[in-house]
């Protein structure tokens, strides 16, 4: 359904270091520099931050939450684990499952610039 996600950001080199790390996890290689924004590409899709076009300072969602999927808890949590290292904020829940023994393992951090970002790990039906 999806393309590409893109959001602000105030700072493209912090930005881009942040999402290195913390994409780096998902086997993305370090994000493409072009102009004001940093692309990182995987098989399932594109993320991109940029500097807003139009001058004004990049804000966040209110209520918006950007998911990845993650292929194992192992990943999700690495995934938060950096996130938090690089600066970002855990927040919500610890990382963990919702919804009992047929839910999702969730794992949720804003990033430096105040963006929501979960990472999502289905199981895997019998």
């Amino acid at each position: 359904m999806f393309s590409h996600i893109m959001i602000g950001t105030n700072d493209l080199d912090k930005a881009k270091a942040f999402y290195d790390a913390v994409l780096g996890t998902l086997g993305a290689k370090p994000g493409f520099v072009d102009r004001h924004r940093v692309f990182w590409r995987l098989p399932s899709g594109t993320f991109s931050v940029s500097l807003p076009i139009d001058g004004q300072p990049a804000t966040h969602g209110n209520g918006t939450t950007i998911g990845f999927a993650m292929d194992s808890t192992e990943q999700a949590n690495q995934f938060h684990a950096t996130a938090v290292a690089q600066g970002g904020i855990a927040i919500e829940d610890p990382p963990g499952w919702r919804g009992g023994p047929n839910g999702l393992y969730l794992v949720y951090f804003r990033d430096p610039d105040g963006n929501k970002i979960c990472g999502l790990h289905r199981p895997v039906k019998a």
